[in-house]
Parts: C-alpha cells; sequence; structure tokens
C-alpha cells in the first residue's frame, strides 16, 4: 500500500469513528431520556440536557419546511466535496494538521447528516416519553426532515446581574449556554486546528517551499 493510499484510509478511519461515537452517544440519548430531561455529570457545571433542533451546530436553525430541506441537501453536497477535496489534497501530498482538521470537519458533518436525513423515519418522538428505535408505528418524520440530537450542556460560569445595572439588571447571565452534540465538538475543533494550520504552518511551509525553489534555480 502506497503512502498516499495509507494516508486515504488514515483520514477514512477518523471520519468513521467521529461518526460511530457520535452516532453511538446520540442512540443512547435518544433511546434512554425524554425530551428536556437532564442528567447531571459533574455538578451543574458539566451535564446531559437532551434537546434537538432542526439546524445548523449548536442549535442555528434555518426556518420552515423548505429551509430545513435546503439545509439537509447542503449539509449533504458540502460533506461529498469536502470528502472528495480531502482525497484531492492526499493525491497531491499534503499532510499533517490540515488533512486532520478537515477529516475532523468530515466526519462531524457527516454525523449531524444523518440525524437530519434518517433520524425521522427511525425514531419516533420523544417529547412525552422514551423514544424507539425502529418503531412499529413508523417515525415522527418522513427523509431529510429528521432533527439534531444535542446533550452536552457546559456552562462555564452564571450569575445574576446587580439589580442597579441598566437593561440587564435582575437578569440571569450564562457564559457558553449552547447546547451541542460529539459532532458539533468535532467541527468546532477541526475548525480551530484549521485556522492554526492557515495561520501559524502554512506560511512556514510556503517559505520553505520559496527557499528550496531559489536555491534550484541557482
Amino acid at each position: 500500500m502506497t503512502d498516499k493510499r495509507k494516508r486515504v484510509w488514515l483520514l477514512a478511519a477518523l471520519v468513521a469513528l467521529i461518526v460511530v461515537v457520535d452516532q453511538v452517544i446520540k442512540i443512547m440519548v435518544k433511546t434512554h431520556m425524554q425530551y428536556g430531561e437532564e442528567i447531571p455529570l459533574i455538578g451543574e457545571w458539566c451535564r446531559l440536557h437532551f434537546v434537538e433542533n432542526e439546524g445548523f451546530a449548536f442549535g442555528i436553525a434555518l426556518g420552515g419546511t423548505v429551509g430545513k430541506v435546503l439545509l439537509t441537501l447542503f449539509r449533504l453536497v458540502a460533506s461529498a466535496a469536502l470528502g472528495w477535496y480531502i482525497v484531492h489534497l492526499v493525491k497531491k501530498g499534503k499532510s499533517g494538521m490540515l488533512l486532520i482538521s478537515l477529516a475532523m470537519i468530515l466526519g462531524g458533518a457527516l454525523g449531524n447528516l444523518i440525524d437530519s436525513t434518517f433520524y425521522g423515519l427511525i425514531f419516533n418522538e420523544s417529547y412525552y416519553s422514551v423514544a424507539t428505535l425502529f418503531p412499529p408505528n413508523g417515525g415522527y418524520a418522513p427523509l431529510f426532515y429528521g432533527r439534531v440530537v444535542d446533550m452536552f450542556y457546559f456552562p462555564l460560569f452564571e450569575f445574576d446581574w446587580p439589580m442597579w445595572m441598566p437593561v440587564v439588571g435582575g437578569t440571569h447571565f450564562e457564559f457558553f449556554d449552547a447546547i451541542f452534540n460529539f459532532a458539533d465538538a468535532a467541527i468546532t475543533i477541526g475548525t480551530v486546528l484549521l485556522l492554526i494550520d492557515q495561520i501559524f504552518t502554512a506560511p512556514k511551509h510556503a517559505k520553505s517551499r520559496k527557499k528550496e525553489n531559489v536555491a534550484e534555480e541557482k
């Protein structure tokens, strides 16, 4: 097996690992918790809080049924394009943090794509009871209309604003109150690694290649 083919398989394994871990967590939550149920993991700071959303990562959504289908189709096309681009970069000899970051983003995108594409077909509702996988009476929505399962809730700190503060006085504030899933975390970490690579690593490689080209010309 060539180095390039081995690299493709290793990246595919990383993508598959992210998808499998993400789906195992989601299926466990969906089949063991009702919508809105909360389980403390580390006191009140780290909790499992089961919610579902119809949109992007961290609950950002597009409105209406048309927006939902467009979002799912966008995820499908973007995931296919990203997969092709990763293979293209490997064929060009790219390696390192760039490929790992893109693979993490792809794995997270596929994890959420599975929810929005298939979960409406294979699960019933979670609002009044724990959902059933492959319910005999069918799922809660048709193909492409599934909702993404979120569960990780990590409010880093929270407090009540003093009453004398204008506008916000007396209100409760939580820093980072987003509820997210494993796929969202993979996308976020992959994006951070990609930025680090483009800001710090890529310029160094460009300078190194420039010096090599100058040396060859001499």
